[in-house]
């Protein structure tokens, strides 16, 4: 899907405030309720927009540390250690690597003996696991990007 200046206005809009009403969203991309209605139900539907969340704070969840895990695996294994981590409810994101390691893995942990519980009883455990390689996040300095924002500047 190509998108226009208009569809770059409403995601902006719909990542700023997903819980704009399509009444105030018209009035602010400058459209009428229904076409703007019609073009945010095409984008959904093109998977330009994939859903609708709220963000949450994980420190003020009680999670006080965050780590990125490098985890190198048996090659043979990674059908099951990827279902193994999409389980995981403490491992926040996960990707497929190139370089050293097979994936790098962004998890959340209470404080440092649940994170070193997690790590040794839950982690190294998982299918295919021969190695991890463990950093620990001292603060965070960006996050929350606008994709939008991205999307646009990428284009010009």
């Amino acid at each position: 899907m190509e998108l226009d200046a208009l569809d770059h206005r409403i995601i902006a809009a719909l990542e700023a405030d997903a819980r704009i009403s399509f009444a105030a969203l018209a009035d602010l991309v400058g459209l009428s309720k229904t076409p703007c209605w019609k073009r945010v139900k095409a984008l959904e539907e093109a998977g330009v927009i994939r859903g609708y969340r709220t963000l949450l704070d994980p420190s003020r969840l009680g999670f006080g540390l965050e780590a990125f895990v490098q985890v190198s695996i048996d090659v043979e294994r990674f059908d099951a250690f990827e279902a193994a981590v999409r389980r995981h409810p403490l491992i926040w994101r996960c990707h497929a690597t190139t370089g050293e390691a097979d994936y790098l893995l962004h998890i959340l942990a209470t404080d440092m003996a649940a994170l070193d519980r997690l790590l040794r009883q839950e982690l190294n455990r998982l299918p295919g696991v021969r190695h991890t390689v463990t950093s620990m996040s001292t603060r965070e300095i960006k996050s929350d990007i606008s994709l939008a924002e991205a999307a646009r500047h990428a284009e010009g």
